[in-house]
């Protein structure tokens, strides 16, 4: 396994080897000590590579991430697993604010909390948060699934599409064309996926609400003009 050092490494160097693994490699697993807080670790990965990071990173760890499967032992900055395509990416501790923006699959688990606006402007990515969200959480999500343990702060779900949003706690508040819905077999289906996935043990797909868009502002109506 190789193991980079980032206390004497240049990370150009890591992400590069990340980069330049062979078709058919055998040697696809890495590990990365003394992260330090390094923005960018592990970004744009194109291949099925596993990565484990020893400690916190900063801003857009594993972002553009496709088919690899990443853990942090520590906490991430801002922008984690951003514009992710596919595979996996693991925080053991918590994440800063918009965690998973825009990803378009893959699965992001985040075992603590995450800051405010996680799942933003989601487009298929699936999100599984731990402990609890804050703000404007999922604002103009398009589709996949976010899925909170704990509470939602204010504004959940401001002016989403078809992304479904679950949350075993309480909700502050919902954000524009956010309302609570019925959840029906498939739902309890997709979430128990769900958990099973994030490693969640000893919670029942029951114990959650789901919300999702009331579908009016799709379209720009004058009588709807204070809501956009």
């Amino acid at each position: 396994m190789p193991v980079f050092d980032l206390a004497v490494t240049p990370l150009r160097a890591l992400n590069q080897a990340l980069h330049a693994i062979p078709a058919g490699a055998n040697d696809t697993a890495f590990e990365v000590v003394n992260p330090r807080g390094a923005h960018a670790v592990a970004v744009g990965i194109d291949s099925a590579v596993a990565v484990q990071v020893k400690g916190p990173v900063g801003y857009y760890c594993a972002g553009m991430n496709d088919g690899g499967a990443v853990t942090v032992e520590g906490s991430a900055g801002p922008g984690v697993a951003e514009n992710m395509m596919s595979g996996t990416v693991v925080i053991e501790g918590d994440a800063s604010q918009y965690a998973g923006a825009t990803g378009r699959g893959g699965l992001l688990v985040i075992k603590g909390n995450a800051a405010s606006r996680c799942g933003i402007s989601m487009k298929g990515i699936d999100i599984v948060v731990h402990g609890s969200i804050g703000h404007m959480s999922a604002f103009m999500a398009q589709s996949g699934n976010l899925v909170v343990l704990g509470d939602a702060g204010e504004a959940l779900g401001d002016s989403l599409y078809e992304a479904r949003l679950f949350v075993r706690g309480t909700v502050k508040s919902l954000g524009a064309d956010c309302i609570e819905k019925e959840m029906r077999p498939e739902h309890l289906e997709i979430l128990d996926d769900l958990l099973a996935k994030a490693g969640v043990e000893g919670v029942a797909a029951s114990e959650f609400r789901r919300y999702g868009s009331a579908r009016t502002l799709y379209t720009f109506n004058i009588d709807n003009a204070d809501a956009y």
